[in-house]
Order: structure tokens, then sequence, then C-alpha cells
């Protein structure tokens, strides 16, 4: 007769039998439009897998919504785990240069909330987002946008 297996598993005692952690990159771009997910390897030279929030809602408004970011986080995360990725180190990056603000969408929050709830590791969470040192000019021309 088998062992039956137990419910509730301890998260610490699980990673201990997965044997060590695989890790990958999650490069994710937030901007107030839509929000990309996209993971490589850790040297970043091969994509895993890409998502991002157009693709896994209806609407075109939705793609940059936390709720939009989480299905794509979770998509992620299984993708992830069928190629044996088990941990990852966050890049996020927002639009930035003269693009406008600095500060990313509000789907990258919420795509690294989805990735750690899905059980990735999680390393370190860097802001790679591109600040102009010398600005660029802007579109528009000299007197701005007239609307």
């Amino acid at each position: 007769m088998a062992k039956k297996k137990p419910e509730f598993v301890d998260e610490k005692v699980a990673r201990k039998s997965r044997g060590p952690d695989r890790w990958g990159t999650a490069h994710i771009y937030s901007s107030y439009n839509n929000t990309i997910i996209h993971v490589t390897d850790i040297t970043g030279t091969e994509t895993i897998t890409r998502v991002s929030g157009g693709m896994v809602v209806k609407s075109d408004r939705l793609e940059s919504s936390p709720t939009a970011a989480m299905m794509a986080a979770k998509a992620v995360a299984e993708n992830c785990f069928e190629k044996g990725i088990t941990a990852l180190n966050i890049k996020i990056r927002a639009p930035g240069g003269h693009n406008g603000p600095m500060s990313p969408g509000p789907g990258a929050q919420a795509a690294v909330r989805g990735l750690s709830r899905r059980g990735l590791r999680i390393g370190t969470i860097e802001d790679i987002t591109a600040l102009s040192h010398d600005k660029c000019r802007k579109k528009g021309g000299r007197r701005g946008r007239r609307v």
C-alpha cells in the first residue's frame, strides 16, 4: 500500500528536496500602456519565455492593469517551471529617458508579486530605468504639442 502525500508541505522542506535552484533573469518593462515580462537565462542571451499584458486580456485598455500583470506572471511562472527555472533575479524598467515619468507603471509591483506567489524564488530586484544625462530634444517643436 502506497503512502499518501500530506496535503500541506512546508515550503523549505519542498525546496530542499528539489535540489539546487536554477536561476534566470526576469526583465519587466512596465509602462502606462502595457506590461511585458521577458525571462532569459542568467547571461541574458537565451529567451526562456516572454508574455505581455496584451496577450492575456481582450481589451486594449486593460493591458497595463495589475490584473493583466498577475495573469502574465502566472503564465511566465508555468513556462519557467517547465523549462527548469526555479529562481529569478528581477530587473524592472520604466519608459524613462526623455519620454516622461521615471516611475514604472501599475503592473510592475503586481508582476513581481505574481511571480513570487507562483513559487518562484526571488533574488535581487533592480531598477534599470534609463536616465537622460544630457536631455534629448523632445518631440513637439518649439511651442510644444498643440491640441
